[in-house]
């Protein structure tokens, strides 16, 4: 029974890697769809999102079946309680990524991104995978140092989000309304990706250490 309940516990971190993964694949290929009119691209991030789905499901599932058949305490409820907070972020990372292939699609055959702001766009979507990337990583290896360092690794985003909001306020912009408003929300979708890449980190700190992030120091 011990096994089983180890094996079940252990599902849980695999089931949030997988995410993980899927998630970033989402994005990379959300992306392409936005700056190469990729209409199957887009398809398959939307469709996709169905997997990512199914796995916050299990990972549900299995966290409410454990507490209710094994009564997990210390370390162990930690995880649990964590690991469904961090299904719920990776479930709207893969959300996030469908929006942004439902703009790609909705502007087919057109790109939904004028020129001038291509490669800040590119270079969200790069950033995107990175953190995704990383989330996954500390995960696996339940390294709380390393969680520690997606927050910096998100101000990027955050950064690459405003140089996008004053390319298009600028006087020069001549692109019209609707591609204002796809390109403000393509940059407002990236930066909630990486956000929630941040809350992921950020629960891992506490399923390893006990404490909020902003109490734990790292050892010298």
């Amino acid at each position: 029974m011990r096994d089983t309940y180890h094996e079940d516990l252990d599902s849980l971190s695999e089931r949030l890697i997988e995410m993980t993964r899927l998630a970033r694949h989402a994005v990379a290929r959300a992306t392409t769809a936005l700056l190469d009119s990729d209409l199957d691209a887009a398809q398959e991030v939307i469709s996709g999102d169905e997997r990512i789905n199914r796995l916050d499901q299990e990972v549900e599932e299995t966290a409410f079946s454990l507490m209710a058949r094994q009564q997990p305490v210390a370390s162990d409820l930690r995880t649990i309680i964590t690991s469904l907070y961090m299904r719920g972020d990776l479930e709207r990372m893969g959300d996030h990524a469908v929006h942004l292939a439902k703009i790609a699609r909705r502007r087919h055959p057109d790109s939904a991104i004028p020129e001038p702001v291509r490669s800040i766009v590119l270079e969200m979507g790069h950033q995107a995978e990175m953190l995704v990337t990383k989330a996954g990583e500390v995960i696996r290896h339940r390294d709380p140092d390393t969680a520690l360092e997606l927050d910096e690794d998100d101000d990027r985003m955050d950064r690459l989000r405003r140089k996008l909001l004053q390319r298009i306020l600028a006087p020069g912009w001549e692109y019209g309304v609707e591609a204002t408003m796809d390109v403000t929300l393509v940059g407002r979708f990236y930066e909630r990706f990486g956000d929630h890449a941040v809350h992921v980190a950020d629960n891992l700190v506490y399923m390893v250490t006990g404490e909020r992030r902003e109490d734990y120091e790292p050892e010298s």
